[in-house]
């Protein structure tokens, strides 16, 4: 007998939603993979410089990937659960991994890093960026983008005229007001598909900016409708969006604070 809607949303909300690793989805939701390989051209950035620094680390899911690191490697990540994973992980070689609040300042000093990088950042302070980057540094990251599993959000809170915006003209235009050079903002849009109401209610835990005022019981309701559509088709499916950025620094810039 198939798990009752009740069974499954109960599941979901009982499971742990630290880290960025996804693994509890797997064979109950899909997504594809931007067809560039973030963590392999990350893992080549890393090779070939002094000193690093990964912003919004998460759990350290994806840094731990990268087989070498440079000898300077800092992480930072504001949620206390994560701080723990991402220490546990990555702390054995050598990356130090900062409790920050993803506000403005970053704990570091001016000129500190020949790369900063991150893998969907909730918030991008170019100003910030710009001013711990050495001169001829380079920014290298996966953004989501615009209308990221529009359909999803836009199920449970109705049309949004302009939510989520991240549109890379927008974030290059920031860039370049804090002194930095776009070499590329190259995005995709990916099938995601949901095949359980659980897999739904854990996204939406763990995602939290795509329906920022989530819970069960809120949304019990929708939740429900949801679990009927998918029953009957299926699956219910959204579209993320991923945008593969790299700005520099100009070497000899004389940016101001």
């Amino acid at each position: 007998m198939a798990p009752s809607f009740e069974d499954l949303v109960n599941e979901a909300a009982a499971a742990d939603v630290s880290g960025w690793d996804f693994s509890w989805l797997d064979g109950r939701a899909t997504e594809e993979r931007p067809s560039w390989g973030y963590q392999h051209l990350l893992a080549d950035r890393l090779s070939g410089v002094a000193a690093a620094l990964d912003i919004q680390t998460g759990g350290g899911e994806v840094l731990s990937g990268v087989p070498t690191f440079p000898p300077t490697m800092a992480a930072t990540e504001s949620w206390p659960p994560n701080v723990r994973l991402a220490t546990a992980r990555l702390h054995p070689r050598g990356v130090v991994v900062v409790a920050d609040h993803d506000e403005p300042p970053l704990p570091f000093a001016d000129d500190a890093f020949d790369l900063v990088t991150s893998r969907h950042p909730a918030t991008v302070w170019w100003g910030e960026i710009a001013r711990v980057l050495k001169p001829g540094g380079a920014y290298f990251a996966q953004h989501v983008g615009p209308r990221s599993n529009a359909e999803l959000y836009e199920f449970f809170l109705g049309p949004q005229l302009s939510p989520h915006s991240r549109d890379p003209e927008a974030e290059a235009e920031g860039a370049r007001a804090a002194g930095l050079t776009t070499v590329q903002m190259r995005m995709e849009r990916l099938r995601v598909e949901f095949f359980d109401v659980g897999a739904v209610v854990y996204f939406l835990r763990k995602v939290i900016w795509t329906v920022p005022d989530f819970t069960v019981d809120r949304y019990r309701g929708r939740l429900l409708d949801l679990h009927r559509r998918i029953t009957h088709d299926g699956s219910f499916v959204a579209h993320s969006s991923r945008v593969l950025v790299e700005v520099v620094k100009p070497s000899g810039s004389g940016l101001a604070y």
